[in-house]
């Protein structure tokens, strides 16, 4: 195995991953690993390594710790060690190394900055702000609905095909290439139904993109940041909107109306339910209140006079 490993070329190898990853994964994605494992390939030729069985644990603790001496932020350096463990497994998956050697390393402690969710009666009312009518007017509206409907990601909502609409569901391809389905909201499906009818005025012959761009083409990930902020300015919305923001007032508005964290984790596609409790800022004194009324070990007294003689 030594042999194949030191015949093997570096960046050969990290270009193969990286066209293995293509097909599912977002184009922010893939550019961001490319930039992380261009990292890693310019320390490890400082170091003077040649072949991937030489990539151990001690290795990958020195590059993470210089990139965290350059001043890389924890989340920066998070994603860092994510690329370099999927570029592990293509490697042992190769016979390249016999392990993964990051699994062994720890993750750095992510701060946890969440965007404040929109107040539900404010985004209400900007949703149901009247447009103009227009084929991009339409659109922008269908794309705001389906985004708080459905809680998408941006690469979600971008990547999705006219094959993806079903009557009351939504199919949507998530991190990592996972499938779900999520419910479509009445609103949303009136949303996308009026632009299911002006779509043809834009859309190129045969484009399979559900939402496309004035020049007929699916409309990518920069263009429908922009069009949200335009949108938001238009209507008087004196609050910053992206994507992100509005997938998190879906989840924070959703669980305080259902209580029901499992059915969140699922519609936002998440692996872990701590991923989710930590996104949708769960509620304490909800929380504590609900322990209180429901638990019977929780009751607390509620006065001297309701105790039980000693």
């Amino acid at each position: 195995m030594a042999e194949r490993g030191a015949a093997a070329s570096l960046t050969g190898e990290v270009d193969a991953f990286l066209a293995g990853l293509a097909p599912t994964a977002s184009p922010a994605t893939l550019d961001a690993y490319r930039r992380d494992l261009a990292a890693l390939l310019a320390f490890l030729e400082a170091q003077g390594v040649e072949a991937w069985p030489a990539l151990d644990v001690g290795l990958v603790r020195r590059f993470l710790g210089s990139e965290r001496a350059r001043g890389l932020a924890p989340r920066s350096l998070a994603r860092r060690r994510s690329a370099l463990s999927r570029l592990a497994d293509h490697l042992v998956g190769r016979g390249l190394l016999d392990h993964n050697p990051v699994a062994l390393v720890r993750a750095p402690r992510q701060p946890r900055h969440l965007p404040s969710p929109v107040d539900v009666d404010r985004l209400s009312r900007f949703l149901d702000t009247p447009h103009d009518g227009s084929p991009l007017a339409v659109r922008d509206q269908a794309m705001l609905e389906l985004f708080y409907s459905c809680g998408l990601r941006l690469a979600e909502l971008a990547g999705l095909d006219l094959g993806d609409l079903q009557p009351e569901r939504v199919r949507v391809k998530g991190k990592g290439g996972k499938p779900r389905q999520v419910p479509l909201g009445r609103r949303a499906r009136q949303a996308l139904d009026l632009w299911l009818v002006v779509r043809g005025t834009l859309a190129a012959p045969g484009e399979a993109a559900l939402f496309v761009g004035a020049r007929g083409a699916r409309l990518g990930h920069r263009a429908i940041q922009q069009r949200l902020a335009l949108v938001a300015r238009r209507r008087g919305l004196d609050e910053h909107l992206h994507p992100h923001r509005l997938r998190h007032s879906f989840a924070s508005h959703l669980l305080e109306s259902s209580q029901d964290l499992r059915a969140v984790q699922e519609l936002l596609g998440h692996a872990n339910l701590t991923t989710t409790q930590v996104y949708t800022r769960l509620d304490w004194q909800h929380l504590a209140a609900s322990y209180d009324a429901a638990h019977p070990r929780a009751r607390r007294a509620r006065g001297r006079d309701d105790e039980a003689p000693t």
